[in-house]
């Protein structure tokens, strides 16, 4: 019977998976005046074309336009270095099972640092065996906060002596900013990009 209920998990994650955009990019034929004005500024600053989360949230072009100036922030200065603010992106990513923000993220995090085997436990939903002492504070941190909606004193006091005032109220920024990415894209089943298979297994509900 356990079986059978998993089964049935993994297909309905699947359905969602495939199923259709709902938001997918304007034409630019189609886009107002104030949205020109988003992307124009977003590839002016991103030095990219817009992409993932943002395309839905061009709908809003001011929220876009928020949203990104935020993220330019929270993702390239802010007071955490990459291993560890990628670290909390990817936790939050897999909290959600967002395959989007891992498929651009896990290889980020890499990049700045943060060991396979600890991007692999975060992909199982697992606590990682061996990190070091700031990323074991920040996945307490951000565990909790994700589990409990808050954290314990403890975990607080840690948190502050490993990263000061600013790097909490950072993290914070982090999980709250990749948590609302997260809705927008589950929301409007964002795809992946093209030849991408989804990174994240379901966990059973």
């Amino acid at each position: 019977m356990r079986l059978v209920a998993v089964a049935v998990v993994l297909s309905s994650f699947a359905s969602l998976a495939a199923a259709q955009d709902r938001m997918p990019p304007i034409p630019a034929e189609r886009l107002t005046e104030a949205q020109r004005k988003a992307v124009a500024e977003f590839e002016g600053v991103r030095k990219a074309p817009l992409s993932g989360p943002f395309i839905p949230l061009l709908r809003s072009p001011e929220v876009m336009n928020r949203a990104r100036a935020l993220g330019d922030y929270l993702r390239f200065t802010s007071v955490l270095p990459p291993r560890l603010s990628e670290f909390a992106i990817l936790i939050t990513a897999r909290k959600w099972t967002q395959q989007y923000e891992w498929d651009v993220h896990a290889p980020f995090a890499r990049q700045g640092g943060l060991s396979a085997d600890t991007i692999a436990a975060i992909a199982g939903g697992r606590r990682p065996e061996r990190m070091a002492a700031d990323e074991a504070a920040l996945y307490d941190f951000c565990d909790e906060l994700h589990r409990l909606q808050s954290v314990s004193d403890a975990t607080y006091a840690r948190a502050v002596a490993a990263f000061g005032e600013q790097g909490v109220i950072d993290i914070l920024g982090i999980s709250g900013y990749y948590s609302m990415l997260a809705m927008v894209l589950n929301t409007t089943r964002a795809p992946l990009p093209a030849g991408h298979p989804a990174p994240l297994a379901p966990f059973p509900r």
